[in-house]
């Protein structure tokens, strides 16, 4: 159930003087393609848009209506992403932590204080991951303080704005991505394990774009 208050995180924390920044990720579960995180940041309590709530809860439609007043009532916003081929490389903890860091690095306002959807700190990673193909970059905000919320993205505004943002951004490169490999119909089923999608792995073999790590059927990379 949506939280009638979506602004009880940070209104609490922006009364004490902090900067508030909400970071969501979007394609955590995705079989190819990017994953993205948004960051949005406060620095006042203004009602964010009427209809903002968490972006699986939304339209397509919904969500791009949402982008530009997002924007508008946001402090900052920013984007970061890894690549297929980073999250093969570093692990999926590891990649979050770093597309947190990209998006935190991408802010012109610096936040001091994060909300963060789901059960563990996105901005930090296991000390001890091995990597395949090149180093990370350095985690610099591993250390800021933050809250983690379950469902926060139905709880929280920066949070479900970020969600937006991030979906909207990844649904758009999955759409343009399917323009030369649309038998994986990656336009609709936005590289998520579909059956259409399968099939084609299965028939077609895999992509540039596809994780290699993740448990998909057995072919030839393309």
């Amino acid at each position: 159930m949506v939280h009638s208050d979506l602004l009880v995180h940070e209104r609490a924390l922006l009364e004490r003087g902090e900067i508030v920044v909400g970071i969501d990720e979007v394609g955590r579960g995705a079989l190819a393609g990017p994953m993205v995180l948004g960051a949005v940041v406060l620095t006042r309590a203004s009602p964010p848009p009427e209809s903002l709530t968490d972006s699986k809860l939304l339209s397509a439609r919904q969500r791009e209506a949402l982008v530009v007043p997002l924007e508008q009532w946001a402090a900052d916003w920013s984007l970061g992403s890894v690549s297929a081929r980073e999250i093969d490389s570093w692990g999926l903890r590891l990649a979050l932590a770093v597309a947190a860091t990209r998006a935190l690095d991408a802010l012109r306002i610096r936040p001091s204080v994060a909300l963060i959807d789901g059960s563990f700190n996105l901005l930090r990673a296991p000390q001890n991951v091995r990597f395949d193909v090149e180093p990370p970059p350095v985690l610099s905000y591993h250390s800021m303080p933050a809250t983690t919320l379950v469902k926060g993205d139905q709880r929280c505004a920066t949070i479900a704005a970020a969600s937006v943002l991030a979906k909207v951004h990844r649904d758009r490169i999955m759409v343009e991505l399917s323009r030369n490999f649309s038998d994986y119909g990656w336009s609709s089923n936005k590289g998520y394990g579909a059956k259409v999608h399968m099939d084609a792995i299965r028939r077609l073999g895999q992509t540039t774009h596809h994780r290699h790590s993740w448990r998909l059927p057995e072919t030839t990379t393309i």
